[in-house]
């Protein structure tokens, strides 16, 4: 674990590393929850905090709504003392409080910053003099300084104030990007070195003590708009080498040379070299988004991010080359979209994981409905997709057990469930946006 050093409030210093500091998550979602629990797992009580009432019941009577997260685990964290609650009165028993809610775009594709703002807005009252509070969703340069520390000095009942630079009383607050990546487990989560900036010297020593209890490495940078740009880079760095294979990919097919054969040759080079895939579009609570939080801090000074704009409309424009490819497809079996029967395979925004946020899937179908087609889907892990912030479907899960009724399979989320050779024996026609099919020899198949 990480040894942090502090001179400031050295009572909560103490609690944190005796164990005795009580901590609070606000969000119990798919960042907010996994984080409790490695908290609980270190001797930590834990309150999570949502405002969702089945959640709150879900975690008390010891269940999951995270297919990756086991019941097991919610029940080992209650008897460790961890709860959920809906009653932001709690939060004036915290030593420390982490925020872990969405920010999402709007239908402008500009920051929503609602959940965080509504948040801050509740817990404000119940702050007191010596709390840590660290913000984890991802923003902007800016938000934990212009917007969360107006909202908490001005919303608190007895005046209190962030302490900034060399300060020591006060609230300490800080800015600690998450860096989930559901489905992986290639990386203990305690191996992931967790970035921290404070509004002080003090916020920024103790959110490295908080964290330095949980994970083996704690990265400390000189300000909350820093770190949040740390987590803007990671995610925009993806995000542009993506739309590079992504309009790699276009040009490819119409070259007739298969990408996924140049990738795997040029990730053999030893440097210099990191293999992404093309797909039918970015999902995802932070890939699809960041570019456009960066792209609109960065015109308050009058800068136009022009590369990382043109990678976020490359990939936003893959749902419609797929349909593209589909068109064409469909017309050399003398077909078109309206009143074609069309399965989509996977709903979720990448494989084997229950999360539909900014999914493409979502987009292609709604496409295929205007074009009027007939869709259904299928996923493992999801009986019904419903309504959303981005959609309003209402549709049941197929069943896969006559795939020759449709006029096309398309393949857009890859889970390991499927049997894709008996997909393709049984369908007529099989488009498959990522790969999915490689080794399997069919004319059926269309790569795009």
């Amino acid at each position: 674990m990480t040894n942090v050093t502090t001179e400031h409030s050295p009572t909560l210093k103490l609690k944190l590393e005796t164990r005795e500091a009580r901590i609070g998550i606000v969000g119990m979602g798919y960042v907010g929850l996994p984080l409790a629990l490695l908290f609980s797992s270190e001797g930590f009580r834990v309150t999570g905090f949502d405002i969702a009432a089945d959640k709150v019941a879900t975690l008390n009577a010891g269940k999951s709504y995270i297919v990756r997260i086991l019941p097991e685990a919610i029940e080992a964290a209650r008897k460790a003392g961890f709860s959920a609650t809906s009653d932001y009165a709690g939060i004036a028993e915290m030593d420390a409080i982490i925020i872990c809610v969405p920010t999402p775009l709007d239908e402008h594709h500009e920051p929503d910053l609602s959940f965080v703002t509504g948040t801050v807005k509740a817990l404000s009252p119940n702050i007191h003099e010596g709390q840590l509070i660290v913000l984890e969703s991802t923003t902007y340069p800016g938000t934990t300084e212009e917007v969360v520390v107006p909202l908490l000095e001005s919303g608190n009942r007895h005046g209190l104030r962030v302490a900034r630079g060399g300060e020591t009383s006060g609230v300490h607050v800080a800015f600690s990007p998450e860096r989930e990546d559901p489905g992986n487990d290639s990386v203990d989560r305690r191996d992931i070195p967790k970035v921290v900036g404070g509004c002080s010297s003090a916020a920024a020593e103790l959110a490295a003590a908080m964290y330095g209890s949980i994970f083996h490495r704690v990265v400390p940078v000189s300000s909350p708009a820093a770190a949040e740009m740390t987590k803007l880079l990671e995610n925009i760095y993806r995000c542009v080498n993506i739309a590079l294979v992504n309009e790699l990919k276009q040009l490819c097919i119409r070259m007739g040379i298969d990408i996924h054969e140049v990738i795997d040759a040029a990730k053999t080079k030893p440097f210099g070299f990191q293999a992404f895939y093309p797909g039918p579009g970015l999902g995802g609570h932070c890939i699809p988004i960041d570019p456009f939080y960066l792209s609109w801090k960065a015109r308050e000074f009058d800068f136009r991010t022009r590369f990382i704009e043109l990678a976020g409309e490359v990939n936003t424009a893959m749902p419609y080359f797929v349909l593209e490819q589909m068109a064409a497809a469909l017309n050399e079996h003398g077909k078109n979209f309206k009143g074609s029967k069309v399965l989509i395979l996977g709903v979720a925004y990448k494989r084997d994981i229950d999360d539909l946020r900014e999914s493409p899937a979502l987009t292609i179908i709604e496409l295929l409905r205007k074009k009027g087609a007939n869709v259904a889907y299928n996923d493992p892990f999801f009986a019904k997709v419903g309504h959303g912030r981005k959609y309003d479907l209402n549709m049941t899960r197929a069943p896969l057990d006559d795939l020759g009724q449709y006029d096309a399979v398309v393949i857009v989320t890859d889970h390991s469930s499927y049997d894709y050779a008996r997909i393709v024996r049984e369908a007529q026609l099989v488009i498959d946006t990522r790969n999915a099919t490689r080794g399997i020899e069919s004319a059926k198949i269309i790569h795009c």
